[in-house]
């Protein structure tokens, strides 16, 4: 499976939303359209620039479905899938991939204090179960655990399991934020 290239400018997209708490998808589509003309490389949705932590699974696989429908293929769409419940990111991280996500950003387990192994395997679950990249991110202030370059190096070597035996390097990037 061939992935578009993921470089250059990747803008974090906010979630806009209603006076009654609902997605504004007319605004949402109005900030994609707006990036799509001004040559902005990939939209990064259901960070936590996009509000996904404070809201539903429904709500954030209706903001996935509806950006990459959205961008049509034009730009790499890249969804947020962290999570702090390794469940949780690996059921949000399949059900972006089916809908058409082009890599996932997956973040440090937040609030929770983990080592180095359960990071690893953390990370490891869900680049056993996708065929699309993983961005690693890691928000200092909110998670806990430091990354140690071995475990890193590690995870960014993993690649999910094709139908054949054999592993290739995944594309795999790390990110963080202050």
């Amino acid at each position: 499976m061939s992935h578009p290239t993921i470089r250059g400018s990747l803008v974090a997209l906010i979630t806009p939303f209603n006076e009654d708490g609902s997605v504004n998808f007319d605004k949402l589509g109005e900030l994609i359209d707006f990036h799509l003309a001004n040559s902005t490389d990939a939209l990064v949705i259901l960070g936590t620039t996009g509000e996904s932590s404070t809201m539903s699974h429904e709500e954030d696989n209706a903001v996935c479905e509806y950006t990459v429908k959205r961008v049509a293929g034009r730009i790499p769409v890249i969804a947020g899938s962290g999570s702090n419940s390794t469940q949780t990111m690996l059921e949000k991280s399949l059900s972006y991939e089916r809908l058409g996500a082009d890599g996932l950003l997956l973040i440090t387990p937040y609030y929770n204090k983990t080592n180095e192994e359960g990071m690893y395997l953390h990370f490891k679950t869900v680049a056993d179960a996708v065929k699309i990249p993983c961005i690693l991110y890691n928000v200092p202030g909110r998670t806990p655990t430091l990354w140690a370059s071995r475990k890193r190096a590690a995870i960014c070597l993993m690649r999910p399991r094709s139908q054949s035996t054999s592993r290739t390097i995944s594309p795999c990037i790390r990110a963080t934020t202050t």
